[in-house]
């Protein structure tokens, strides 16, 4: 028995449950019923049935998920990495080797865990998402990823030239800045005491350096001994472009504590083809103002000035002067003199009390000291102290001497002004804010680079290229994704509502609708990064398994991507089915 579909001219056509049969040589049919009044359902079930398969009463105990692997975090990942070629710079041959890295990589950028953890999320028993089986990688364990990290390492030099060829040309711009993270343990020579950014007191640390190109896009990272000094760090470097690289003519942007005096006097005026901008130290702009070198009415139609001075031979400065920047630093200090005040009332008070009164020179300063140097205002106010008594007023003249510099800051550059004027030299410094984001990415949102764990010196290098590679993938899908994430997607828009380059930056149209609204112009949510990762993990794989009898096999179903995870996909150019 079979069904048939017999057209009809100008009606529907007609569903005949028919019947064939032999009559002699010849093969006849029959009609055994008009199947036309049921519904297409009905006739679609009767088809399967007549064809040998079962009657399901309970369409959802046909089947069962038997496993779901979060999948979709990982095909935008996997898929940017192979889009933007990251995994053939890491090797030409797809080895197991390439395919653990790109698996820590991806893992740090997903869900940043140690590389035990990262291991157990590989594994087919504990698997954490389709990672492992998407690069092939079931069995994996935590010393395998450690000697994957080893490889790595050996090969940093091949894979950061690869990315400077791509990325940094003769004569542009690099930016470079240190940072440090705090260690667990005290085994790694590495790991030293010294100025501590993260204010973990008591913590070993390292420094590295982060050499971007003018995008704020990743290029090399150098690890170092916890307590490396910024400056001394960039005779090295500096080297590193212009022999590995193989660039002749660059100019290097760092900020005032990394690019000092002497480091402009022993290394960069002696190096050919390298010029420099940074910026003059706080303490040093007050000499310029004694001087009449910078004077207010400069500011009168512009907020930025060029200057010279016999002290800086052969430099150009540039004078700045940010109105926003003067009045948060005029509330500062307003701030930081009255909870000073707060304080040293307190000590006129014990001085005075009638029980157990705060005598002595000795002690009455000290306790002077701890509140005065406590807010770094000592400067702003007259102290008189006898053995009996204690009192203080503030220092008029020097509040009101440090207040005309207020919002001032001095740009400090050795390129020519045919190749850079006054106002691109001042926007090339403070394009050092993008290496500032990479250390907020590496350090806290998103990689997780710190604490560090590892006690062997290269793997703690290598964990930190792990991670410079990661943000080298983040970057990339940032800037694909800006439509739908609260990152600014408009920078055209944004500079030409700027006032100046001085001035703090504006957002633009596009990015204050989406933080107002939190919808795009297309309607869709908006998110941060992290958070659209999350919404992408929800698109899982699944693994199902048939309960019809008689009719055994497995197979992966992926979610339907919702409107909003379809566009983060198709904005990054990536598929669901993805390939290493």
């Amino acid at each position: 028995m079979y069904i048939e579909r017999v057209p009809n001219r100008n009606s529907p056509p007609a569903v005949l449950l028919r019947e064939s049969y032999r009559e002699g040589k010849k093969v006849r049919k029959r009609t055994l019923a008009n199947l036309s009044k049921l519904p297409d359902e009905a006739v679609d079930g009767l088809k399967i049935l007549l064809k040998g398969g079962k009657a399901i009463e309970d369409i959802e105990e046909a089947f069962n998920i038997v496993r779901s692997r979060p999948h979709g975090h990982v095909a935008a990942v996997l898929g940017t990495i192979k889009k933007i070629g990251l995994d053939s710079i890491i090797s030409g041959e797809n080895t197991r080797n390439r395919r653990l890295v790109l698996s820590m990589i991806a893992a740090r950028i997903i869900a940043p865990k140690s590389k035990l953890a990262t291991a157990r999320g590989l594994q087919e028993a504990t698997k954490l998402s389709s990672l492992g089986e998407r690069l092939g990688l079931s069995g994996t364990d935590e010393d395998e990823l450690y000697l994957a990290m080893d490889w790595l390492l050996s090969r940093q030099e091949e894979i950061e030239k690869s990315l400077a060829a791509i990325h940094l040309v003769e004569g542009t711009l690099v930016l470079y800045d240190v940072s440090s993270t705090y260690f667990e343990g005290k085994t790694c020579p590495l790991a030293q005491f010294g100025y501590n950014r993260d204010k973990k007191k008591g913590k070993l640390q390292i420094v590295f350096g982060l050499l971007c190109n003018a995008q704020g896009c990743p290029i090399s990272v150098e690890v170092f001994e916890g307590n490396t000094a910024d400056p001394s760090t960039l005779t090295q470097q500096i080297e590193k472009v212009r022999t590995r690289f193989g660039l002749k003519k660059i100019i290097w942007v760092g900020d005032r504590g990394m690019i000092t005096q002497a480091r402009i006097r022993e290394d960069l005026k002696e190096t050919a083809g390298v010029d420099w901008i940074t910026a003059l130290r706080s303490s040093q702009i007050p000499k310029l103002g004694n001087q009449s070198y910078i004077q207010l009415s400069l500011f009168d139609e512009k907020d930025l000035a060029e200057i010279t001075c016999e002290d800086y031979p052969g430099e150009r400065l540039v004078a700045c002067r940010n109105p926003f920047l003067a009045e948060e630093r005029k509330r500062n200090r307003e701030e930081l003199l009255h909870a000073t005040e707060q304080k040293l009332d307190k000590i006129v008070s014990a001085t005075s009390r009638q029980r157990c009164p705060l005598r002595g020179e000795a002690e009455i300063g000290l306790k002077v000291g701890e509140v005065i140097n406590k807010y770094s205002v000592a400067k702003h106010f007259n102290i008189q102290i006898t053995p009996d008594s204690f009192s203080y007023q503030r220092n008029r003249e020097s509040i009101e001497e440090e207040a005309t510099l207020d919002g001032l800051y001095v740009v400090r550059s050795s390129v020519p002004e045919e190749t850079l004027n006054a106002e691109d030299t001042v926007k090339a410094y403070k394009s050092l804010s993008k290496v500032e984001q990479a250390f907020r990415s590496y350090k806290t949102i998103d990689l997780k680079v710190r604490p560090i764990y590892h006690r062997n010196s290269d793997r703690v290098k290598a964990h930190v290229f792990l991670c410079m590679l990661a943000y080298y993938v983040e970057w990339h899908m940032r800037r694909c994704l800006a439509p739908i994430l609260f990152d600014e997607d408009d920078w055209e828009n944004a500079l030409r509502l700027r006032e100046g380059i001085v001035t703090h930056s504006v957002r633009s149209d596009s990015a204050s609708s989406k933080a107002q609204k939190k919808r795009t112009a297309d309607n869709l949510p908006v998110h941060s990064f992290q958070t659209l990762l999350a919404d992408l993990g929800t698109i899982v794989n699944n693994r199902i398994q048939s309960n019809i009898p008689g009719v055994n096999f497995d197979f992966d179903k992926v979610t339907e991507p919702t409107p909003v995870q379809r566009k983060a996909l198709d904005l990054l150019g990536v598929s669901l089915i993805c390939t290493q």
